[in-house]
């Protein structure tokens, strides 16, 4: 079985040569940066074979750090890239996204204004054109907004949607982070919708194995199904573990069977993002 993490960040410190944009904080997240070597160290020593990475929103809408990881280690790393929402010259970007080395496709961060405001008034909406036509794979995390993904999966049936997190507040914690579950499951009618089922122990008010969390994600398995349920950790917040969170898909989810454990923890993401395997690569 390969094992994928669907969300990882690496990021740098905030210096005068590599400024971070004014006002970034990340307070869910470890207090020092993390690089590629300690992240290697951690996938090694839990037995995952890749993680995609994903940039930081608090460096702004640079993946330079990422595509150097992709780069040096293209078999075990991929990149699912920022890029501008308010620059016109973003378009033609996308045409050629994934020419970048290690570029898979597009991550979006709406749970903060000005962005979640410009989506709310159908500001973006050049963006979800642009990727559909491009081709490319679009992770959204919007907590509170299922109902206008949904909206943008209608207008856009090319376009492949990944709901991150299952679109949990980041600050939530049990039943409470669970409320808006219903409209997530309501964008399981689309095809071209899926959902990442990362950091999950951080919405657990209990420990190991996060009995809290269960019910909620057999819930989302039964609507979305075992080749669109993406396990991921966002391990740089988890209050447990790194193993933790590979066990509670493992082996805590009693309604998984070790099918749908092999889809869930990677065979559906690599396909879901045209991420080749080696023997896929060498034909």
């Amino acid at each position: 079985m390969i094992l994928v993490d669907a969300q990882m960040h690496v990021w740098g410190a905030d210096t005068p040569t590599r400024r971070w944009p004014s006002g970034s904080a990340h307070a869910a997240h470890r207090p020092v940066p993390v690089g590629v070597e300690e992240t290697l160290r951690v996938l090694d020593e839990a037995g995952v074979h890749r993680a995609v990475l994903v940039p930081p929103s608090w460096e702004g809408d640079r993946n330079d750090l990422a595509l150097d990881a992709a780069a040096r280690y293209p078999n075990r790393f991929a990149v699912m890239g920022r890029i501008s929402l308010t620059d016109t010259a973003s378009t033609n970007r996308l045409a050629r996204w994934r020419e970048q080395q290690g570029m898979l496709g597009v991550r979006l961060t709406l749970h903060l204004d000005p962005l979640r405001a410009a989506f709310r008034r159908g500001e973006l909406d050049w963006f979800w054109a642009a990727a559909e036509a491009a081709g490319l794979p679009v992770m959204v995390y919007a907590p509170g907004m299922s109902r206008l993904l949904g909206e943008i999966a209608r207008r856009h049936p090319a376009l492949r949607l990944i709901v991150d997190h299952l679109a949990l507040p980041v600050n939530l914690a049990g039943v409470e982070s669970f409320a808006d579950l219903p409209e997530l499951l309501a964008l399981a009618r689309f095809p071209n919708v899926a959902a990442k089922a990362s950091a999950l122990p951080c919405h657990s008010e209990l420990g190991h194995p996060f009995g809290d969390v269960h019910h909620a994600l057999h819930r989302v398995f039964d609507a979305f199904g075992p080749r669109r349920l993406f396990w991921g950790s966002d391990w740089t917040r988890l209050p447990c573990p790194y193993r933790d969170n590979i066990s509670l898909f493992t082996e805590e989810l009693s309604f998984l069977s070790d099918e749908d454990i092999q889809w869930i923890m990677g065979k559906a993401l690599l396909g879901w993002l045209d991420w080749p395997t080696d023997a896929q690569r060498t034909g």
